[in-house]
């Protein structure tokens, strides 16, 4: 059946059903490959099998996912001098490359740099296209396009209704990639290089999460063969705020990304235990990064003895000052206390080999390697330089209060050295009740005696709730690598959260780091967001605002209840619309109100559960709505959210994360009297 010349949107549609069909020629091209004449054994073949798997399962057709999203007709081809009269080209942009059977693209991935004008061109600066396609789309179907002429001076620049839809379509299900959607201030820092460290301050809505994403998945598609050599890891807060972005990348094409949580990261012993907030500041704070290195090193013991090796019928001897200055030069090295241990007995062993050539021998590489296991050898540097494993050292500050005293003198005061001494002293360390701080103090240690693996990059999310030493593990992950730190001030519920990113990125060791800010709202309604802003001189006075740009104002309510039959009746009236609703009450309320839910036959999920079009109702502890999103909110009790943190301040910050997860609306019930920061 031919497509009528006159209709716009029936050529659209052609084009996305050839579209289709060519990607799908591309994976059966793939899975067409025959590997077993052009491997050299079953390790490259196992290697090769795995690397065509990864690239069918890249190749994937989403069925309800739009292949493209966009289109720009270029004044003149890209690239060319844009003589007179020379003729532009088409491009449709969407989420991967696809091409025809002759090698033709078809469909531009949106991080080439020919896609670049898709989100950056304006009326004011056009960049050389004359018209930008968005499209509407109804599950796969494309439905609708809208077009802008932005060569056009007699056209008056507007608002994009589609791209405004497309912000506000209702969510059920994970966290969808923001492709489509990419607004200006965004893609600068997305397509930021890989060489710098990009930190983003971003309020609530402001897409800082959605830009880390998209960042790692457009520096995978230009660093690929580097990044694919070094790794890449997103770090999140928690496993339901990983389970809720998860989807993204792997919508993008990226399937090699890593994830995990800080806690993932040092996971050197099992977490048993809890701190109190004094002694969890204490071992948080940067300077016991200090009272561990001078721990370790006080294991260090000059020489005091020769060491003679006997070797056949000769005896060599090392005297006991030449032995101090060898281990003053490791120590003046400031290599890793492991390293300089290996190297000692290597030292020793040079030292013998100079005076047999002095005596006329000739010894080789073998002879000193020879000399460097001789017994006495190994029985000097076990005396000198003994090994330390790094979680008996912590057990040992934290238990015997005279060895933390002697190696934190001068650093920490006496209470704050109190704070972090354990009561009861644990008898090993499989037996301690390791807190997560205590972990992270074992991965400082373990990094002082063997250099931690680092990756190219790393993105870490909520960063706004880590501790300096938590800082300091994630920077061991990416030395020599770069990062992009996401995170919001006003946000910060822990009692160590950052005050400044400035001193948050000396901790993480990227001091150099481009801070950016974004302070536009595409996700939180304007009246949920200024009614949170409310907030904002409590708990971060100097913060910016974040202004709404959503032409929809969405749904405000506050409503005083009874009780908890009033709160499932808001949840049922949010649950009548389209899209997803999260019941959100501080921590100690949740049972009553998952019990109440229960009675009336309302079914609900936890955080980090994916909802289903039958299961729109999520329940979630204040202490994990951080990052999460849902198109309805019925926030429980504000009072009871700020009363169940340790003070007014961490309060008041819970509870502005709890007031801005809604995207559609937010209905806020109450018995007890409001918070009077919220006027």
């Amino acid at each position: 059946m031919s497509t009528p010349v006159d209709d716009p949107l029936a050529r659209e549609r052609s084009h996305l059903a050839a579209s289709r069909s060519a990607l799908r020629a591309m994976r059966e091209d793939v899975e067409a490959l025959d590997i077993r004449d052009v491997t050299a054994n079953w390790v490259n073949a196992a290697a090769l099998a795995h690397q065509i798997d990864e690239r069918i399962k890249a190749l994937a057709d989403l069925s309800d996912t739009p292949l493209f999203f966009g289109r720009l007709d270029y004044l003149h081809a890209p690239g060319s001098e844009r003589a007179e009269g020379a003729e532009g080209e088409r491009f449709y942009i969407g989420r991967r490359h696809v091409h025809d059977h002759d090698g033709d693209p078809m469909v531009i991935d949106w991080r080439a740099p020919v896609s670049q004008p898709f989100y950056r061109a304006s009326k004011k600066d056009p960049m050389d296209v004359a018209l930008r396609r968005r499209f509407g789309y109804t599950g796969g179907e494309l439905t609708a396009y809208e077009d802008e002429h932005l060569s056009d001076p007699t056209e008056a620049a507007r608002t994009s209704k589609l791209l405004q839809q497309e912000i506000e379509r209702p969510r059920v299900g994970p966290m969808r990639d923001i492709v489509a959607t990419i607004q200006p201030e965004q893609d600068e820092i997305v397509r930021s290089g890989l060489s710098g460290t990009v930190c983003v301050q971003g309020g609530p809505g402001t897409g800082k999460t959605a830009v880390g994403l998209h960042r790692v998945a457009y520096l995978l598609y230009a660093h690929r063969e580097r990044l694919a050599r070094t790794g890449t890891l997103v770090i999140g807060p928690n496993r339901s705020f990983l389970h809720y972005i998860e989807q993204v990348l792997p919508a993008l094409g990226e399937l090699a990304v890593q994830q995990a949580t800080v806690e993932d990261l040092v996971a050197h012993v099992e977490i048993r235990g809890t701190d109190d907030a004094a002694a969890a500041v204490v071992k948080g704070d940067a300077r016991m990064a200090e009272v561990l290195r001078r721990a370790l090193y006080s294991h260090v013991t000059p020489p005091t003895e020769p060491v003679v090796v006997v070797r056949g019928s000769r005896r060599w001897r090392v005297p006991a000052y030449e032995l101090e200055d060898i281990v003053r030069e490791l120590l003046d090295r400031d290599i890793r206390y492991g390293a300089a241990r290996e190297a000692l007995p290597q030292r020793i062993a040079h030292a013998v080999l100079v005076q047999m050539e002095r005596s006329g021998e000739a010894p080789d590489d073998r002879v000193q390697d020879a000399v460097a296991r001789n017994s006495a050898v190994k029985a000097a540097v076990k005396a000198i330089w003994p090994p330390v494993d790094p979680a008996k050292l912590v057990l040992r500050l934290l238990s015997d209060p005279e060895f933390l005293a002697a190696h934190a003198e001068g650093v920490l005061e006496a209470d704050e050295q109190k704070a972090i001494l354990w009561a009861k002293p644990a008898r090993s360390v499989r037996s301690a009740r390791w807190s997560t701080a205590d972990a992270v103090l074992i991965d400082e240690a373990t990094d002082l005696v063997q250099r931690t693996h680092s990756l190219g990059h790393v993105v870490l999310d909520e960063a706004q709730d880590l501790s300096p030493m938590q800082y300091r593990a994630v920077g061991r992950r990416c030395t020599t690598g770069s990062a992009t730190v996401l995170g919001d001030l006003a946000q910060g519920t822990t009692p160590w959260a950052t005050r400044s990113w400035e001193e948050a990125l000396t901790h993480l060791g990227k001091r150099d780091a481009v801070i950016e800010e974004l302070t536009a709202g595409f996700r939180v309604p304007t009246d949920v967001i200024s009614y949170a802003s409310r907030l904002l001189p409590h708990i971060a006075p100097g913060l910016t605002p974040v202004v709404s740009i959503r032409e929809n104002p969405g749904h405000f309510e506050v409503r005083p209840v009874s009780g908890t039959a009033d709160v499932v009746t808001a949840c049922r009236e949010s649950l009548r619309h389209e899209g997803s609703t999260g019941l959100i009450a501080a921590d100690a309320r949740v049972p009553a109100l998952a019990e109440a839910l229960k009675d009336a036959g309302i079914p609900y999920l936890g955080p980090g559960e994916e909802t289903t079009r039958e299961t729109r109702l999520t329940l979630v502890p204040a202490s994990l709505a951080k990052g999460l999103e849902y198109d309805y909110v019925v926030l429980d009790e504000p009072r009871a959210v700020v009363d169940g943190e340790p003070d007014e301040r961490t309060g008041l910050r819970r509870l502005y994360v709890a007031l801005t997860r809604a995207v559609s609306g937010l209905t806020v019930t109450h018995a007890a009297a409001l918070p009077e920061q919220l006027g």
